[in-house]
């Protein structure tokens, strides 16, 4: 059965484009060819293509392989760490403590 591809926000596109750019840099420093670098990923050289041109197609299980053989993949320890808005949405939906002296009545 072919995948479905769903359309992406093209706020995520951009970021997702400027991730594999970004990638795509951070092999070319370390000076490893395609060829080597799809290989040590497990995937084919279009794949890892793709990858770099930020396609969300890719499993972003493929995206940590590609950071971990960059020595990148600490960095994705820091996504979503403080989660300033659910902290929020959080707290909005805790219970309010009671007032001193007021009783229950139920």
């Amino acid at each position: 059965m072919p995948k479905i591809a769903h359309p992406s926000f093209p706020s995520v596109t951009k970021q997702l484009a400027a991730f594999g750019e970004r990638l795509r840099l951070a092999r070319k420093r370390r000076k490893l060819l395609t060829v080597l670098f799809a290989e040590r990923l497990g995937v084919s050289r279009e794949t890892l293509r793709r990858l770099e041109k930020g396609d969300p197609t890719i499993a972003i299980g493929t995206y940590m392989s590609a950071l971990r053989v960059l020595g990148l993949d600490r960095e994705i320890d820091v996504l979503a760490r403080d989660d300033e808005l659910g902290r929020k949405l959080q707290d909005l939906g805790l219970p309010r403590p009671r007032a001193r002296g007021t009783q229950s009545t139920k």
